[in-house]
Formats: C-alpha cells, structure tokens, sequence
C-alpha cells in the first residue's frame, strides 16, 4: 500500500471500527473489556516472551485505567487498542520492491534447484525459467485482465498450501495485472526473508489467534477501505488451508461481504468505476507440501474448532527445497484455473462488464442495493443473503474448475478398494490398521482405476471438473505409473508402493487426503462409500 494511502487507510479503518463498536456506552464497556480478556488469554500462549511482555504490559495498563475511566474516557482505549490492531495489520507494500522480487525470486530458486546437475544449471544461467514452467495459467485470463480495468476485483482462490500465496502473486505478475493485497497468516512472516517478499508481494499480516470480534473488525474494514483506494483484493474464502484436501464448500464470507460494503460507498461517493468484481480461482497440486501435517490434524480435530499450525513443513526449508525439487524431476504441473468473472450477487459476468443472470439476461447491478427511492443502501439482512447467494457461486465455480490429478484418482481407486474389502471397521481403524490385508493384487487395482477414469471423463465432457492431460488421454497403466512416482517421491512414507504384481497400501493417511479432492461435486457417482 502507498505511503499516502495507507495514512488515509489508517484513519479511516479506525474511526469505522470504533464508530461500530460505540453507539452506546454498554457496547463499548463490552467490547474493551471483552477484547482485553480474550487478548490476554492469547498472550499466555506466546512463545515468544519479550513479545508478550510487551503486549501484556500494554494490555495492563488499559485495563487498570479502564476500570475507574468515564464513558469516554473508556471509548478512548478501545480506540488505543483498534490502533494497535490496525497498525499491526496494515500492509507494507513497496512498488520497488515488488519489481525486484518478480525477477529475482524464480531466477535464485531455479538456481538453487538445478545445482543438481551442470547441465539444468547451465541452462539456469542462460535464462532457462523452468520455475514457472512448472505453473500452467489456464482459464479465464482474459476475463480477469479486461473487468480489472473496469473496476476493483477480489480473487478468490482454494487454499491448500502456504505456497499459494506466492503462486497467486506470481500468477498475477505474469498475468500483467497489479499486485493484489491479501492477508496471510502472521505465522508465515517468522522467516525475516520470506516476509520481507510476502509483505512486498502485496501481503497484509493476519494474526489468526486472535479470536476477538474488535480485531476480526479492523480486517474486515480495512479490506473494505482498501477496496475503496482501488486496490485489487486477494482473499482465500475457505479460511485457513484445507486440512481435509476437499475443494472447498463451507465459505468464511466475513472478509468477502465487504466487497458490498465498498461496492456501496463506491455508489455513494459517485465513483466514475464503482464495481466491483469477483474471480474465483483454484489452484491444482499433485502433491501439496504439507499433506501430512493437513491430514493428521484434520483427523485430530472432527468436530473441533481447529488450532493454528506453526510448525508444518512450509516452516522447514528444507522439505521446501525437496518438494520443489520433487516438482521438477517429476516435470509435475501446477495447474491455476481462472474461472469466469462473478459480481457481488453471484451472476457471471460477460467479457463486457455486464453481468448476466442464469438464463443469460443482462442485470443492472446498482438496482440490488438501491431503496425505492434509487439511493444506495446498507441492509445488513438483505446483504447477507447477496453473500451467501455469492459463496454458492464460488463454491460451484470451484468444483467446475478443480483439476483432477493421477494422485487424486488413483488413490481414490485404492481407497474404494480399503472400504469394499473392510466393510466392518470404522475409518480410523482402517487408516490405523490397513483392514484385512496390506496390498492389493495390480490388475484389481487397476480395474478400479479403469471405472474411475471412466467416471471422471463423462463428468469432464458434461463441464463438472477438469482433468489433467495424463487422465485424458492417458491409458489406465500410465495413470498409475504416474501416481506410484509422485506417492513414493516426497512424504515420508510413500501412500502407496508397487511390489511386484502387488500393490501396498503404505500410508492410508495420505491415501484419504489426496482422494478427498473428489468430495463436494454434484455427482452421486463420486460419492465416498464410508
């Protein structure tokens, strides 16, 4: 954010958020003293002591004055604490520095991969960019170039990795579109150098421990006010990453809805491009780099509110240094769908600008949020449901645009296989056990991928999913091949190993985490049988 903007921003999202939070002495009373409770309840569990000192030090003195303080006086340290809350999440976007990390960050990785061997690294040094070869764009990219010059867009991606990010980023750069503005976890900037890059990159900082409605407020306005600046906005709708491995269905459309927000004060202020537009987007491994971690805290937490990982491997860089690597060797694509532009009300919109309902007719957006009079309006309740009705819309984009990799459907096979053959025992016995026998014989194996491929191909022609172009022109043995070598090339255990004429069952953790791409389409015949 520039240094003009962002004293602007500032203001603004901190006279909003108290304005919210004070329309009457009880409300502000709760929400100060509410916050510092659940703030200091935070604070017991940081790791780092000077850092806590510090903010409970902070904290203290509040709420020793706050005790004896006036109505106003009280409105004063909440506003003292929204300060702190927004200056912490503030973004320091640099247009210099994001000039220097676009050219320099695929170059030093790729150099730093293909050391491996004289020859790639030769070839790194004479301007090979295989990094982002690596990235296949495909979709709608025209689309989202042409409505970012007719108005502020918010991409919305599926979130399985910490490195999507820096993928989107990235996507973006190439692309030729301006850098976006997105929230990432504060966990994310404890390696000095990469949340040097991530906060250059357009990344504001997002400190998902804490759980008070004050500081989720300050987020939500300040991507709101952002919106307003003309920023292009990056948002990941699912919330943290996908611990399951499901494309996501269950939307956190908090940060989402102030698209409206902005889209009405853009009304209001009688801006010459007041629209504003949504990109859903997913991004396709066919590995993600900390499936091991997702997926065991993913079964940990069924039915819990889950915890913030700090220790996963996108920390460690050397598992990065060998995921990647893994990538190259393997020639394995990442594949970044674009899908069709949304507005704020959940109908797509045309190449034109226009959005178009289901049946094809053109809409006029300002009508959803005029009064009878033709003012823009806020109606909490009526906005809602205008969100809402946009997450099924992102949600739906999300599934037509998921693309199917040889890891997802074979381990889906493999999968089908366990459950068919242990119909009696419940899934974490089966993950912990592998049921009444280790392996399966190949050609079962492969009859079962057979009937997969078989399925997904028919869903692909009706536009319900994509597939990779090893599922589409592939034959059933290639398919497998493909899979066996990304399985058994990176986790520390391989999910599946070929022995012979046999096919083992290794860890059926991670069998569960990547056949779980198939949940959540409308498609019985994908249906898991647990």
């Amino acid at each position: 954010m520039k240094v003009k903007d962002k004293e602007r921003i500032l203001v603004e999202v901190v006279q909003r958020t108290l304005d919210h939070w004070t329309s009457d002495p009880a409300t502000t009373e709760e929400a100060l003293f509410g916050t510092i409770y659940q703030e200091r309840q935070r604070i017991e569990k940081e790791r780092n002591r000077k850092k806590a000192r510090k903010e409970g030090s902070f904290y203290n003195d509040i709420y020793h004055e706050a005790l004896q303080a006036s109505p106003g006086r009280q409105r004063e340290l909440l506003k003292k604490i929204i300060q702190f809350f927004s200056n912490e999440v503030v973004g320091h976007f640099d247009p210099r520095v994001y000039a220097l990390a676009t050219r320099i960050i695929p170059p030093a990785l790729n150099l730093l991969l293909n050391t491996v061997s004289p020859l790639r690294l030769l070839e790194t040094l004479q301007g090979s960019n295989s990094l982002m070869d690596q990235l296949a764009i495909e979709g709608e990219t025209d689309a989202i170039k042409k409505v970012a010059k007719l108005g502020t867009t918010i991409l919305v991606p599926t979130h399985s990795s910490n490195l999507d990010s820096i993928l989107v980023g990235f996507t973006l750069f190439r692309l030729g579109l301006p850098p976006y503005t997105y929230g990432a976890g504060l966990n994310l900037f404890s390696n000095k150098l990469m949340g040097f890059f991530m906060h250059n990159l357009g990344a504001y900082t997002v400190d998902r421990r804490k759980r008070a409605p004050v500081y989720k407020d300050v987020l939500k306005t300040y991507a709101g006010c952002s919106m307003e600046l003309d920023y292009h906005n990056l948002f990941f709708p699912g919330g943290t990453r996908s611990r399951s491995g499901k494309v996501e269905t269950h939307l956190k459309m908090g940060l989402l809805g102030m698209g409206l927000d902005a889209y009405v004060h853009n009304l209001r202020a009688k801006k010459a491009k007041p629209d504003i537009f949504v990109i859903p987007c997913t991004i396709n491994y066919q590995l993600v780099l900390e499936a091991e971690t997702l997926i065991g805290d993913h079964l940990k937490e069924i039915g819990k509110s889950s915890y913030i990982i700090e220790d996963d491997e996108f920390s460690k860089p050397k598992r990065i240094f060998e995921f990647i690597k893994q990538l190259f060797s393997l020639h394995s694509k990442i594949h970044m769908i674009i899908s069709k532009p949304l507005d704020l009300f959940g109908n797509e919109v045309d190449a034109d600008g226009l959005s178009r309902d289901h049946r094809g007719r053109p809409v006029d957006r300002k009508r959803y949020v005029q009064d009878s009079g033709g003012q823009p309006t806020f109606n909490n309740q009526r906005d809602k449901e205008y969100t809402r009705e946009l997450g099924r819309a992102i949600s739906a984009a999300y599934h037509r645009d998921t693309v199917i990799k040889s890891t997802n459907l074979v381990s889906r096979a493999v999968f089908d296989l366990l459950l068919e053959n242990n119909p009696n025992i419940d899934l974490y016995r089966l993950l912990r056990t592998g049921g009444s026998e280790e392996s399966f014989a190949l050609p079962d194996a492969y009859r079962r991928v057979d009937q997969c491929l078989a399925i997904v191909r028919k869903l692909e022609q009706q536009g319900r999913l994509k597939l990779d172009q090893t599922l589409k022109d592939k034959d059933t043995v290639a398919v497998v091949s493909e899979a066996l070598a990304h399985l058994g090339s990176y986790h520390h255990r391989p999910a599946l190993k070929r022995r012979g004429d046999r096919l083992f069952h290794i860890d059926r953790t991670l069998l569960l985490y990547y056949q779980n791409r198939f949940e959540g389409f409308d498609a019985p015949e994908l249906e898991r049988r647990t």
